[in-house]
């Protein structure tokens, strides 16, 4: 799949919850880790997405947020991800964060330098990768 989207995780639909106006799209990945994205029951429909089906979750980079010490929170975000960083690329106004998650891959954060900087941010710190599920974008093979 060519994408301009830097966060891209294929898996197969493990659950479709059905709501008034979105779908709540439950992804699981060849490691186990779940996914959730919120879409429109359109969507859903358009896509063909039912439990089983392979599929593919896409995150821009910049909905992407970083946080140190998420251990010591409880989240009303789902999608959580356990990282160490990879690498940190400066820039004058953002940065590129890439985070190793082990088996499922890399997530890439564009984020502040201010934020860089307060979360003291470099090649091997340990954070967690937040992303609501709103800022989930789902796509199928024709």
């Amino acid at each position: 799949m060519e994408t301009s989207a830097r966060n891209t995780f294929w898996g197969t639909i493990s659950s479709v919850r059905p709501g008034a106006v979105n779908d709540e799209i439950e992804l699981t990945m060849p490691s186990g880790t779940k996914l959730v994205a919120s879409i429109t029951k359109a969507s859903t429909q358009r896509l063909g997405l039912v439990e089983g089906k392979e599929a593919c979750a896409l995150v821009k980079a910049s909905m992407v947020i970083l946080m140190n010490d998420a251990d010591q929170y409880i989240l009303s975000t789902r999608n959580q991800f356990c990282g160490t960083v990879k690498s940190v690329t400066p820039g004058a106004v953002n940065g590129e964060v890439v985070l190793d998650l082990g088996t499922d891959g890399e997530m890439t954060s564009i984020i502040t330098m201010g934020s860089i900087n307060k979360l003291g941010l470099a090649a091997g710190s340990k954070v967690t990768a937040i992303v609501k599920a709103t800022n989930v974008i789902m796509a199928v093979k024709k």
